[in-house]
């Protein structure tokens, strides 16, 4: 029986450019004095989901490396997990080929249509991760969200208050600030991980 290998990436998707004012979104209007790290990591517009992430994907790797890209990359390719709040996703592919899709991802630079006037929207698809497993993978989405939030806590708008309040209207409670995983000291300590086992068959799912 033969054992499929698959790698699993870590993707963000940051926003470069400021929101459009003319939004129906609450979560995607513009808000004058917020901190970089909260204007990039903003939500993504609703029309853009796993489905039109992968087509995205695979069409750009289609556009870079025509049909030999596109056979070595599509059966295994898929977004096994996208959240449009945080603007993460998780994608499978196969591990003889994750640098080919990794390099893909790079390449993007728009969302086509994703905002609501039809404008493609300005983006940029960082990996910060490569497991053999998607439970690391998901462990680490998790660490860099509360890093996140802790960096918008810290970042001051007009001298008083913090990123988050400016989402949220009020202060986070039950974070923490002792310390090690959350203060993203590490957080780029490595984006491959080398020392994990590689996952069984994932014809689960």
């Amino acid at each position: 029986m033969v054992r499929l290998k698959n790698r699993y990436l870590l993707v963000h998707i940051l926003y470069p450019e400021h929101a459009e004012n003319n939004t129906q979104d609450p979560l995607l209007k513009p808000a004058e004095g917020l901190p970089e790290v909260v204007q990039f990591h903003r939500p993504s517009p609703d029309d853009v989901s796993a489905q039109s992430l992968a087509r995205i994907i695979r069409e750009q790797i289609s556009f870079l490396y025509g049909d030999y890209g596109a056979g070595v990359t599509f059966g295994r390719l898929v977004v096994k997990y996208f959240s449009p709040a945080t603007s993460t996703a998780i994608v499978r592919c196969s591990r003889a080929h994750y640098r080919l899709v990794w390099a893909a991802l790079s390449f993007i630079t728009q969302l086509p249509k994703a905002s609501r006037n039809g404008k493609p929207r300005a983006c940029v698809l960082q990996v910060v991760r490569v497991s053999g497993t998607i439970k690391k993978a998901e462990e680490e989405a998790i660490r860099r969200a509360r890093t996140a939030i802790l960096k918008a806590q810290r970042s001051p708008i007009n001298g008083i208050g913090n990123g988050l309040e400016a989402i949220l209207g009020a202060p986070a409670r039950g974070m923490g600030k002792d310390g090690k995983e959350e203060n993203g000291e590490n957080a780029m300590e490595g984006i491959e991980d080398k020392d994990e086992e590689d996952d069984d068959d994932d014809s689960g799912g």
